[in-house]
């Protein structure tokens, strides 16, 4: 059992209409070609992969902020929020969390906190690693209220070959850290706005398991983070 826990992980309802339209499409090749079916077969295992939605054990120390994404660090850098949100208008340390189409997609809060506002955004669809996503992307931004009066920005950000950012909170629902907030099909990013003075914990090219991994500390002093590839 604990092997089969290991590999297998539940799957979210949003991906269980894809692996059931999968199947059937290897179904359909196993009777044209053989070789299809077997193609087939193997992207329906992918699929199941992509939406899996596994638990994860997430540290709840007042101030900590987790990862809201599966995934590399590519960006960090001081920005401007997204000039739709109602939000003070000043540069904030922003924490991108590149997704690739092997990473669990479900994301989750990095903080307990009360949904504001959320403001969706039609756009293009370039490789969401480029900077120049957070700008042209089609994305899906939330900001949340913390219990000392500080915000937090999260954006949802949809990819190259990502079609739909979904939503599964609404505006004044309180969150817990780690809740599922969304996910994005297929491949895509988060972006995390840190509030003004606090520093990243994480370096580029770390990888990040959403829900998990801390990524600031609101009550820390400690400087930003260098790291180095061994």
């Amino acid at each position: 059992m604990n092997m089969l826990n290991t590999f297998i992980k539940p799957v979210h309802p949003e991906g269980i209409k894809f692996v059931l339209i999968f199947f059937a499409a290897s179904v359909i090749l196993f009777l044209i070609y053989l070789p299809l079916g077997w193609v087939g077969i193997a992207l329906t295992v992918w699929c199941y992969y992509f939406f899996r939605d596994p638990k994860r054990t997430t540290p709840v120390r007042d101030g900590l902020l987790v990862s809201p994404a599966d995934g590399v660090i590519s960006l960090i850098e001081k920005t401007m929020p997204p000039p739709e949100l109602r939000t003070k208008r000043e540069p904030l340390t922003r924490v991108s969390v590149f997704m690739n189409v092997f990473d669990c997609h479900v994301n989750r809060s990095p903080i307990a906190g009360e949904v504001i506002e959320i403001n969706y955004r039609p756009g293009k669809f370039f490789n969401a690693s480029l900077d120049k996503a957070s700008v042209d992307n089609e994305r899906n931004s939330l900001v949340l209220q913390i219990p000392d009066g500080r915000q937090i920005v999260l954006v949802q950000i949809a990819g190259l070959v990502a079609r739909r950012i979904v939503s599964f909170v609404q505006p004044k629902q309180t969150l817990r850290t780690g809740q599922r907030f969304g996910l994005i099909r297929f491949g895509s990013r988060v972006d995390i706005y840190l509030p003004h003075g606090v520093q990243p914990l994480v370096c580029l090219g770390q990888t990040m398991v959403s829900g998990e991994t801390v990524i600031a500390d609101l009550t820390s002093t400690e400087l930003a983070r260098a790291g180095r590839k061994e």
